[in-house]
């Protein structure tokens, strides 16, 4: 199944089913909004699904991204992790940081999540001394997990796959790295794609607990990235896993990949300005690709082999907050 919100006044907006071309939308029957679903997932879904299965015979209206807010708007957690193994080897190199750690263990935090912003919104932010990035990557949401879930329990609880872009402040960031107690300021509200998706819909292309598609990055409408989702260090249901070690999992918890990134980035090309940067600082001793300006553009998109859209794109223009 496919799933959109759509604004209609309130915070967490009206859900809907979308059809799997993206063309079409109805109104979920089942449940009102996305949390509503997520909390009660085994009961509601399967009415979901025979709608869904009639929308995509036809019907419905048409659909438009532009009145999409995140599919879900706000959500009670967001924990985002960091398991493309090339973007952390090569930022370790660059500052000289000592990437001996742990590597069984995931690395993650725990971010903003009472906002999400729409796929088509302005992302206001304050200065662009900031050094302001956008970072692409996917998501999962959860439905509830027990505390101690392992890996093999914890695929199934994977409900739905998003889209994230993952706005980051890089000059912020080291500021508050070095304060041991994390990120407030360098991470201000993500942006989700507008389309939800049932890891089902991904076919052959959800393998390993993993987005085994392209995405596909362009900034100022010219191409930056094309990474593919496959290259997790560790998979969807590692990270559900990890987070869930020592605490339950409230039912719509969104987990994050992190920057998507492969081994060959200068081939791909990258889903963050500052892993380009970072090529360049290694080849040239220096970072000559300057971070966003107000008024610059951003959109990232995912189409699965057929070319049909997975999960809509995000487009934005950062602007002066």
């Amino acid at each position: 199944m496919k799933f959109a919100t759509l604004a209609n006044g309130t915070p967490d907006g009206r859900l809907h089913l979308v059809s799997r071309d993206l063309t079409r939308a109805v109104p979920a029957e089942a449940a009102a909004t996305l949390q509503a679903l997520i909390e009660d997932w085994d009961n509601l879904a399967p009415s979901l699904q025979a709608q869904y299965d009639a929308l995509n015979t036809g019907g419905g209206m048409a659909f438009d991204p532009a009145s999409a807010l995140a599919p879900l708007p706000r959500a009670w957690q967001w924990l985002d992790g960091s398991a493309y193994a090339s973007h952390g080897e090569l930022m370790a190199k660059v500052f000289g940081i000592d990437n001996h750690a742990d590597k069984t263990r995931p690395l993650m935090y725990q971010g903003l999540s009472d906002q999400f912003l729409a796929p088509t919104a302005d992302v206001a932010l304050p200065t662009e001394d900031d050094g302001i990035d956008f970072e692409g990557e996917f998501g999962v949401i959860c439905d509830a997990v027990p505390m101690g879930t392992d890996t093999a329990q914890a695929a199934g609880h994977i409900r739905l796959v998003v889209q994230i872009n993952d706005w980051s402040l890089r000059t912020v960031a080291p500021i508050e790295m070095r304060t041991g107690f994390g990120w407030v300021q360098a991470k201000p509200a993500c942006s989700m794609a507008p389309v939800a998706v049932t890891p089902d819909e991904l076919g052959a292309s959800w393998r390993d607990a993993r987005v085994d598609l392209p995405l596909i990055v362009d900034w100022n409408g010219e191409r930056f990235g094309a990474a593919g989702g496959y290259d997790m260090a560790f998979g969807f249901d590692q990270l559900v896993a990890h987070a869930a070690r020592t605490r339950r999992l409230v039912a719509g918890t969104v987990i994050g990949s992190g920057t998507v990134s492969n081994d060959n980035y200068r081939e791909v090309g990258s889903s963050c300005i500052a892993e380009r940067r970072g090529i360049e600082m290694l080849d040239h001793g220096a970072a000559k690709t300057a971070f966003m300006a107000f008024g610059e553009t951003v959109r990232m998109e995912c189409r699965a082999a057929d070319g049909t859209p997975m999960f809509g794109a995000i487009d934005q223009r950062v602007v002066k907050g």
